[in-house]
């Protein structure tokens, strides 16, 4: 099992001020894996990660991110736009990418000097029509389509089967009509894998990107000033699957784009958007055990629910979960882990091999950093739980409150009934 980066006694401090059900991050963690995924690309003059917002939208992860980490933003939507200004974010240190966007979302993002990254090739006059002039800096999104032979993977699916991104026959015009347009400035972008552990689905995404940029450049007269590779690293959910070595992917990257740019006098400077790599595998979803029940199946009842955490549910993921003080002992008892939703698929784990549960005990639920408290939701009247980062120097901070039952009212006015 997977060591807990925190003790019983610090855990239990932080719970007694924060109850449960609690996210807690960990500084350390994060900082380090940031850190080590800045020198996988320090070969990169001017490299930086977009740290992907939809993963973990708290203003502090953000913050910690941008002072100590220098990653930028990669939003979505008006909300992570003004999440980003609000952290105080440079605009070359914001990443805009998006899809159906509205006017008001284009023109907050010019007005903050971010990164627009255009979706599709219509979204050129669209912008023009309803913004005003492209900015000096456009990039657009590529769909390889059935190009990839790996065919994307089972999370993000098939590109050719995606709403996402411009065609090889679309890209290049795209870029002529911006140039003409008067934009000055140009990136390229993709994203085509998510949580892909394989060093070879990485390393044919980078191919790909780098031979398209120099044709793109050829055919539409223009230079890029860098390539976005997306992304979509993974971290090791299940039992038995390692890390992506990051290390030996770095070089295999390096050596392609060597291979491509050395011989040409443009050396664009290389871009990513992790977010999961980045903090999934530092947060931790706390529970309490509220009910047994023993039925057809052995049924753990806990204070959270798919509300909080909806992976399991929703995709069927793994979450590995620890029984707090009884990391010892063998799992010799089969439990489903299951919250209150009036949902049968409300489970965090199915036939799951742990050490015998007791009412109050103290559940810990790992890789939870990404894609957990940001897909919460409200259904049957949950409330949103707080989120906790656990500081490298062993202090602890609420970074969000949990809600009341006051927010969740707050859109209603009971008064008019």
């Amino acid at each position: 099992m997977s060591k807990l980066p925190f003790s019983e006694e610090k855990l239990r401090e932080i719970i007694k001020s924060n109850p449960t059900p609690v996210y807690v991050y960990e500084e350390k963690g994060i900082l380090e894996t940031a850190n080590k995924l800045n020198k996988m690309f320090e070969w990169s003059e001017g490299y930086i990660n977009f740290y992907a917002s939809k993963a973990l939208p708290n203003p502090y992860i953000h913050k910690l991110l941008y002072t100590k980490a220098g990653m930028g933003i990669d939003a979505s939507s008006m909300a992570e736009l003004v999440l980003a200004e609000k952290v105080g974010y440079e605009g070359r240190k914001i990443m805009l990418t998006s899809n159906d966007t509205p006017a008001d979302e284009f023109r907050k993002a010019k007005d903050l000097g971010a990164n627009i990254n255009f979706d599709d090739i219509d979204l050129i006059d669209y912008f023009t029509q309803k913004v005003g002039a492209l900015p000096e800096l456009v990039c657009f999104r590529y769909n390889p389509g059935d190009m990839r032979t790996s065919g994307g993977n089972d999370l993000i699916g098939n590109p050719a089967d995606a709403k996402y991104g411009l065609t090889k026959e679309q890209i290049s015009d795209a870029y002529k009509i911006a140039k003409s347009a008067g934009s000055k400035r140009f990136g390229l972008h993709t994203m085509v894998v998510s949580s892909e552990l394989s060093i070879e689905a990485h390393e044919e995404t980078a191919i790909m990107m780098f031979e398209l940029a120099a044709e793109i450049e050829d055919e539409a007269g223009i230079k890029f000033e860098f390539i976005n590779l997306g992304g979509g690293y993974g971290i090791p959910y299940n039992p038995g699957e390692s890390e992506l070595d990051t290390e030996t992917l770095g070089k295999l990257i390096e050596a392609k784009y060597k291979t491509v740019f050395d011989s040409r006098d443009n050396k664009p400077r290389i871009a990513t958007e992790h977010g999961r790599y980045v903090t999934g595998a530092h947060g931790y979803l706390v529970l309490s055990v509220r009910h047994l029940k023993n039925t057809y199946k052995n049924y753990v009842g806990t204070d959270g629910s798919m509300a909080n955490l909806m992976r399991p549910g929703m995709y069927g993921a793994y979450h590995e979960i620890t029984v707090l003080g009884k990391e010892d002992l063998d799992s010799d008892h089969v439990y489903d882990v299951v919250g209150s939703l009036c949902e049968n698929n409300d489970k965090f784990a199915i036939d799951r091999k742990l050490p015998e549960i007791n009412v109050e005990d103290i559940l810990v639920i790992h890789n939870a950093g990404a894609h957990g408290h940001a897909m919460g939701f409200n259904y049957n009247g949950k409330l949103r739980s707080a989120e906790v980062l656990l500081k490298e120097d062993g202090n602890f901070k609420q970074i969000r409150r949990a809600e009341t039952l006051d927010d969740h009212f707050a859109t209603l006015d009971f008064k008019q009934l």
